[in-house]
């Protein structure tokens, strides 16, 4: 039998165990092994098998008595058994924990197999043995940007991609106001949340209605401020106008100041009874009549893209001030005399060029907007009220609705189905958007 196949049987046994009696390569094979006895001490010394084991527990539940791993999958899979005593999110919560530190453990396991027939293939065709300080300092160099990376990435996948596996999963439950932990255990329901929002009448219907103004809502707020910002660059740009130090200090203050506090503003001079605006308008003889402004279906919706317009322009200003700036003026020289006046200059060479340029910030801003929980919560909280729509408003957004049904509705579930819709959905139109733009082809 070659060395390389008895390095991969005995690796495949006892981790490490090929590396270090087939390769000599002793350190390596004690981390390996160390591993392993990591694996089973961690399951072994959190449960109860060696009493198991040693007959002590003859009606062994996973539930009472397994190890770490044992009742994370248990906990996964099941959600728990007795209402009152299991907490199901908690379950899900180690479970997941517990998956991914296996799946870690799998990859070192994995590793420890294609190292081992490598370590033998190579003792094979040398009949050199590479000493384990050797073999580090060569792993060293060609792996140390991962092994810096290491640790951020553990953290991501505990901190960002742990939650969003709970929300996937959450989709797939009936964790809702009627069954909430530990006093009602939460249970696996397959599609059938996904299956409530299409099928039943008022549930499908608001989705539309809240997915129809949020897509309206991105597109406006974006390309609305975008022109206007990019209508203000220009202007500023132009050799017509002095002082363009002053302008832009001016104009780049509504994004200086911190959103919220913006919103809270106009959210009162907005008001409908009190706000200043209605009143200044009455005291002029402009109206006759307070305008409703945060009130009305129509007239909230238009407030709305109207103060998005006087806080979002600045960044878009300030983004083409810089491309126009970086621009080869040669370009609309040579147009000139090719008899090109300014309306063909703009069209043809200095807008394209400035939304190549943009694209990716123009399709990132899309996306925030499309997400914009923050502006739409404090300036109208989603109002006014529609009674054709369940628990949302005439200006809620997705991510408002799921807001409204998460902490004012505890219903979870449908929650976590329009979270995944919004992920779909996002992801396939940035992706559509952006595999085509210059910028991301030179990545």
């Amino acid at each position: 039998m070659t060395k390389k196949i008895s390095s991969t049987i005995l690796s495949c046994l006892f981790w490490g165990s090929g590396q270090f009696f087939i390769g000599r390569q002793r350190a390596k094979g004690i981390l390996l092994f160390a591993a392993q006895v990591l694996l089973f001490g961690i399951e072994s010394v959190s449960g109860y098998w060696f009493n198991f084991f040693a007959g002590q527990i003859p009606d062994f539940q996973v539930r009472l008595y397994g190890g770490y791993f044992s009742r994370g999958i248990w906990g996964l899979f099941t959600l728990g058994a007795v209402p009152g005593e299991d907490h199901s999110t908690y379950l899900m919560v180690n479970g997941i924990m517990a998956l991914m530190i296996l799946m870690i453990f799998l990859g070192i396991y994995l590793w420890n197999i294609v190292d081992a027939y490598r370590t033998g293939k190579a003792v094979d065709d040398t009949h050199a043995y590479l000493s384990s300080r050797a073999f580090g300092k060569k792993l060293y160099q060609k792996m140390f940007p991962y092994f810096v990376l290491a640790p951020i990435l553990f953290l991501v996948l505990y901190i960002v991609v742990m939650p969003i596996i709970f929300s996937v999963l959450t989709a797939f439950t009936n964790y809702n106001a009627d069954h909430l932990p530990p006093a009602n255990l939460v249970k696996w329901v397959g599609l059938d949340n996904f299956i409530k929002l299409i099928s039943i009448p008022i549930w499908s219907q608001t989705f539309l209605v809240v997915l129809a103004w949020t897509v309206i809502w991105a597109f406006l707020a974006t390309f609305s401020t975008y022109f206007m910002g990019l209508f203000q660059a220009l202007l500023i740009n132009s050799d017509c106008v002095k002082h363009k130090s002053f302008f832009r200090s001016i104009y780049i203050l509504p994004w200086a100041i911190p959103g919220m506090i913006s919103l809270l503003m106009f959210r009162n001079l907005f008001n409908g009874q009190f706000g200043p605006l209605n009143q200044l308008l009455l005291d002029f003889g402009l109206i006759h009549s307070r305008i409703p402004f945060l009130s009305d279906a129509f007239t909230a919706k238009a407030t709305i893209v109207v103060v998005n317009l006087w806080i979002g322009f600045p960044m878009f200003m300030v983004m083409l001030l810089g491309v126009l700036a970086n621009q080869d003026p040669a370009l609309y020289e040579a147009a000139q005399i090719d008899g090109a006046n300014k309306l063909q200059i703009f069209r043809r060479i200095k807008l394209p060029l400035l939304m190549k340029a943009t694209a990716p910030l123009v399709l990132m801003n899309l996306v925030g907007n499309f997400n914009g929980f923050g502006f739409i919560y404090f300036l109208t909280n989603g109002g006014p009220n529609n009674s054709s729509l369940q628990f949302a408003g005439d200006t809620d957004i997705l991510i408002s609705w799921i807001y409204k049904l998460t902490l004012n509705q505890n219903m979870y579930n449908l929650a976590a189905v329009l979270n995944i819709l919004i992920f779909i959905l996002v992801g396939v139109v940035s992706y559509w958007n952006l595999k085509g733009t210059t910028a991301i082809k030179e990545m």
